[in-house]
């Protein structure tokens, strides 16, 4: 029996019954060879509550073939332990602990079975923040540094705890999870699609254009239905105006915590530009109300993409003139260079996606590996990798990026006639019965993933979101050891993660 259902991410939902139904031991045994191959990491990993108790579904990313890989597992013994995959491979690590978490079951010999998130249906509800088991390290010489959950600036909440000797961090946990957001139960209470399109745009704020993109082709999938050229490449112009304008605010964050408020004035003023050119288009400067399932409200028109044009090349040719003066500046190399190191090792590791894991070497990029959409049929792309795995890599990667997505939005544009007759969105389509419908999409933090679960009446009845900022956490913990406590800052803000894309 094959283990493994391969489809694409441009595949349309698939059967639940073709999914295989595996034994656990089996898959256990394969994933144990199968995950030391650096082609294939997780995508997601969840369980659902069925009759006859939980069912355990997984997504794996062939990142050389471009396949999906699912299959699932239904075992009767999980109340007295399942064999953990985290103590061979700890990638799988947040998806056991939420499983953990939200179910009780037990994963024997993981390492680090604690709270992912503190969700508000968690199984245990003693389990608290205030309760929260901290790593604890022992020796007169050594003391402790908590940051948060009420932090100064305007940010999520989250805890910080630093073990620490001297100024130097021997160890950093992140603890998060205190708005009990409901995300994922929330987008099966009803089956009001604009309503879930809104759920969407609000997982991640700096992210609307990517997570609302992810729900708008895991809804076409469930339909079967191909999607207009012209509307391909208008999301994929979307997203990479995101991404511009999240990389500029970043590299001038970056030159903010450093002092360098020239910099910082530079980017605000660039990303300005860029946010204000999405409300140009749609109205609303973090792309709110750009993507809608099956159509849209704001077809591009020929002023539109005049304005896009113009003002993307301006701010590609101002920032040019920036990222030279930044990679001049010795000021700035100084405290970048060699600061906040993860190893590429370390981020494969973890299973890191996205701008951190190429900016430490680490090939992991949707859009290169499982391109859909105008990425599939209009861009070949080719990822940035940065090797050094430093502060200064995570700022180059981005500064690479950004150009090149300005780059890519003046091709997409070039000859690009906007049709002025692309489809309304539609609110009220019949999904696919008994599915499973996924989209993997490229966000500017890096891999987002949505999957949802059909049943008999082709209602969704499990939402599982995924952010890429539940990888790369244990980055920033891995990047700030042996670092003096006051790099943190810069550490954090070359990583950007995002807290509520966390707390779903």
């Amino acid at each position: 029996m094959e283990l493994y259902l391969r489809t694409k991410n441009t595949a349309s939902a698939v059967a639940l019954a073709d999914i295989p139904v595996v034994e656990y031991v089996e898959l256990y045994n394969d994933l144990k060879e199968r995950m030391t191959q650096e082609r294939y990491h997780v995508g997601h990993y969840f369980a659902t509550e069925t009759e006859n108790g939980l069912k355990f579904y997984m997504l794996l990313l062939d990142d050389e073939q471009g396949d999906v890989l699912i299959t699932s597992f239904v075992p009767d013994y999980y109340a007295s332990g399942l064999a953990s995959l985290t103590a061979i491979h700890q990638a799988f690590h947040p998806f056991e602990r939420e499983m953990h978490e939200l179910y009780g079951i037990p994963f024997d010999n993981h390492p680090w079975l604690k709270p992912l998130r503190f969700s508000h249906d968690r199984r245990d509800r003693n389990s608290t923040m205030d309760s929260y088991p901290f790593y604890e390290m022992e020796g007169e010489e050594l003391h402790e540094v908590n940051v948060g959950p009420i932090h100064a600036g305007i940010i999520e909440p989250g805890a910080f705890r630093f073990i620490c000797n001297g100024e130097q961090v021997l160890h950093l946990e992140i603890a998060l999870g205190y708005q009990h957001r409901g995300v994922e139960t929330e987008m099966v209470k009803s089956d009001n699609r604009l309503r879930q399109t809104l759920i969407a745009e609000s997982i991640a704020g700096d992210s609307a254009v990517a997570h609302t993109t992810a729900y708008a082709e895991l809804s076409e999938k469930l339909m079967d239905t191909e999607i207009d050229e012209h509307l391909q490449r208008e999301r994929f112009i979307g997203i990479e105006l995101e991404r511009m304008a999240m990389h500029l605010a970043d590299t001038g964050a970056l030159a903010t915590d450093i002092g360098f408020q020239l910099y910082q004035v530079a980017c605000e003023a660039l990303r300005t530009v860029t946010i204000n050119t999405t409300q140009a288009w749609c109205g609303n400067r973090f792309g709110k109300s750009l993507i809608r399932p099956f159509g849209t409200n704001h077809p591009l028109t020929e002023a539109k993409v005049e304005i896009i044009r113009r003002n993307v090349a301006d701010v590609r040719r101002r920032y040019m003139e920036l990222r030279s003066d930044i990679l001049q500046s010795q000021t700035l190399l100084a405290r970048f260079e060699q600061c906040g190191l993860v190893p590429r090792e370390d981020m494969k590791r973890i299973g890191g996606v996205g701008m951190a894991a190429r900016s430490s070497g680490l090939k992991r990029d949707i859009r290169c590996t499982h391109p859909s959409g105008f990425y599939a049929s209009g861009v070949a792309h080719e990822p940035v990798l940065k090797h050094d795995g430093d502060v200064m890599s995570r700022l180059a990667t981005r500064m690479d990026e950004l150009v090149q997505s300005a780059d890519y939005i003046e091709q997409a544009l070039a000859s690009y006639r906007p049709s002025g007759k692309l489809p309304a969105p539609n609110y009220n389509a019949q999904f696919k019965a008994d599915a499973l419908s996924f989209s993997f999409v490229e966000g500017w933090r890096g891999e987002i993933c949505h999957v949802a679960l059909t049943n008999a009446e082709g209602r969704i009845t499990k939402y599982k979101i995924k952010d890429p900022s539940v990888h790369n956490w244990l980055g920033l913990a891995i990047a700030v050891r042996s670092e003096g406590i006051s790099d943190f800052p810069i550490n954090n803000k070359s990583f950007n993660l995002s807290y509520c894309g966390h707390d779903l």
